[in-house]
C-alpha cells in the first residue's frame, strides 16, 4: 500500500451501495465544477491544481527563507489565526518529535515553533513574551490585510520586543511577512521595513492555504521536507481529476457518504484519531469543513476527539447518546517507534498477559473494538488509513480532505469558499471597543445592553 486508504465497510449497515452509487454522477459533476470553475466560488479555486503548480523556484525561495530563520533563531513565532496557522501547526505537530521543543538548542536541530495571534489571551501573550525574553527569536507574520485583530495585536507586541532586543536592522532580517501581493497594512509595512515577503494567492482561501507559503514556510523552518509533503498532495490531485471514475475517486466517495448520512439525520461528524500527534490535524479539519459548509442553515457540524483519551470522557455519549453522529477515524498503520510491554514479577496490574507485545497492538485493538462497539450502538464509521506518519501521507491526507470538502459543499448546494458569517462578531466587537467609524453601531449595541 503506497497511499492512504478509505474503508467504508462499516457504513453499509446504514447506507446501501446503491444509494452511494446513485450519487456518482452528481459527485462527478461537482468535481468537474472544481476544475472548470462553473459554480459559485470559482474565484477561490486556486488550491485545486496548486500542488502540481509549485515550481523548483518556489521551493528554493521558501527553503532559503527558512534557512535564514533556522540559522538566526532559537524560536520562531508564527503569527496568524484560522487558516493562517492551523495547517502549518497540523503538519508540524504530526511530523515532529513530541518533546523536541523541550530540548536545549544545542541538542535540537530546528528552532522551536510557537504560535501567537490565534487568541486574545493577555496571560498567554505575557507568558510568551516572558519566555522569549532571553532567546533569539524570529517572526513569521501571516495576514492578508494586516489588520485582523488577533494577529495584529500579537505582531505589534512581538515586533516591539524583537526590535528592542536586537535592533531594528537585525529584526528586519528575522521577520517574514506572508500577505497580499500589493495592498493592505502588512504589505505596506513590509515594503517600508524591507521584510522578506511571500504572497497569499488571491484565489486561495485561508483554510485551503496550507500548501502555499502560508503553511510551507513554517513547516520548512521546523525541518520538515516540504517537497515530499507537496509530492504526496500531487499524487491525490492527479488521482482525483475529472477523468477518474467515481469508484476510484476516494474524496468523492467520502463526500457522497457524509452527505447521504446527513440526509438521514446524522448532523455531526466526529473526526477520530488514535495518535496524539494528529490533534491539530483535526483542528485544521474542523475549520476546513465548518467554515466551508456551515451556512444557509445547513451543514454537518465538525467535531473531533482524541482516542483513547476521550473514550474516558466522551465515550459514553458517543456510544449511547443521541443518534445524530457518525465517525471518520484516522488510523496510522505503523508507528515510527517500537515499545514493548515488560514482564512484572508481581503482576499487580494484571498486565502480564501483554508481556512482550507492542503498545501499538493494544492501541489497534482498542481502535477496532471501539469501532465495532460504536457501529453496534448506531454510529456509522468510516476509516482513513495512513501507512505511516510521514510527509508524503500527510500531504495526501491534506489534499484528500480539501478535494472532498469542495465536492461535499457543492453536493450540499452551498458555496464552500466563502464565509460571510465570520464578520458578525467582529462588527459587534469593534462597536463595543468604540473603534473609529463604528459610532452608530456603538450607539445601537450599547442601547441593547
Amino acid at each position: 500500500m503506497d497511499s492512504i486508504q478509505l474503508n467504508i465497510k462499516q457504513v453499509f449497515g446504514f447506507l446501501s451501495d446503491e444509494v452511494i452509487l446513485n450519487q456518482a454522477g452528481h459527485a462527478a459533476a461537482c468535481n468537474q465544477a472544481l476544475h472548470d470553475g462553473s459554480r459559485e466560488g470559482s474565484d477561490f479555486l486556486g488550491w485545486v491544481n496548486l500542488p502540481s503548480s509549485i515550481t523548483e523556484e518556489d521551493f528554493r525561495e521558501i527553503e532559503d527563507a527558512a534557512t535564514v530563520l533556522r540559522t538566526r533563531c532559537d524560536a520562531v513565532v508564527v503569527v496568524g489565526i484560522g487558516g493562517s496557522y492551523l495547517g502549518a501547526r497540523a503538519v508540524i505537530d504530526a511530523l515532529s518529535g513530541s518533546f523536541d521543543w523541550l530540548q536545549d538548542r544545542d541538542k535540537r536541530k530546528n528552532p522551536v515553533i510557537l504560535y501567537a495571534g490565534n487568541n486574545i489571551g493577555e496571560d498567554y501573550l505575557h507568558e510568551l513574551i516572558d519566555w522569549l525574553q532571553d532567546r533569539e527569536f524570529g517572526i513569521i507574520n501571516i495576514s492578508k490585510s494586516g489588520t485582523t485583530t488577533e494577529p495584529a495585536i500579537a505582531f505589534r507586541l512581538l515586533k516591539d520586543q524583537l526590535e528592542n532586543r536586537v535592533g531594528k536592522e537585525e529584526a528586519c532580517q528575522r521577520i517574514v511577512a506572508i500577505t497580499d501581493a500589493s495592498k493592505g497594512a502588512l504589505r505596506s509595512l513590509a515594503t517600508t521595513e524591507g521584510y522578506k515577503t511571500f504572497v497569499i494567492p488571491d484565489n486561495v482561501g485561508g483554510r485551503y492555504s496550507v500548501l502555499t507559503p502560508v503553511g510551507l514556510l513554517p513547516i520548512a523552518v521546523a525541518g520538515i521536507n516540504i517537497r515530499k509533503l507537496v509530492g504526496g498532495a500531487v499524487e491525490i490531485e492527479k488521482a482525483t481529476v475529472p477523468s477518474v471514475s467515481f469508484d476510484y475517486n476516494l474524496p468523492a466517495i467520502y463526500a457522497v457518504i457524509r452527505n447521504e448520512l446527513y440526509k438521514q439525520g446524522k448532523k455531526i461528524e466526529i473526526l477520530v484519531n488514535y495518535h496524539p500527534k494528529l490533534h491539530f490535524l483535526a483542528e485544521w479539519w474542523k475549520q476546513l469543513y465548518g467554515e466551508s459548509e456551515g451556512k444557509d442553515n445547513l451543514g454537518i457540524f465538525p467535531a473531533a476527539v482524541d482516542f483513547t483519551t476521550d473514550l474516558h470522557s466522551m465515550g459514553q455519549w458517543i456510544q449511547e447518546g443521541e443518534r445524530t453522529i457518525f465517525e471518520t477515524v484516522i488510523s496510522v498503520k505503523e508507528p515510527d517507534r517500537k515499545v514493548q510491554i515488560p514482564h512484572d514479577e508481581r503482576d499487580l496490574d494484571g498486565l502480564n498477559f501483554l508481556k512482550g507485545r507492542r503498545v501499538d497492538e493494544v492501541n489497534k485493538m482498542a481502535e477496532l473494538g471501539t469501532r465495532i462497539a460504536h457501529v453496534d450502538g448506531g454510529v456509522p464509521n468510516l476509516q482513513i488509513e495512513l501507512p505511516e506518519l510521514n510527509e508524503k501521507y500527510i500531504g495526501q491526507l491534506i489534499y484528500f480532505f480539501e478535494k472532498a470538502c469542495g465536492i461535499s459543499g457543492y453536493l450540499l448546494g452551498i458555496n464552500p469558499f466563502n464565509q460571510p458569517g465570520v464578520e458578525a462578531y467582529k462588527k459587534n466587537m469593534f462597536a463595543l471597543l468604540e473603534k473609529p467609524g463604528f459610532e452608530e453601531a456603538t450607539k445601537a449595541i450599547k442601547a441593547r445592553l
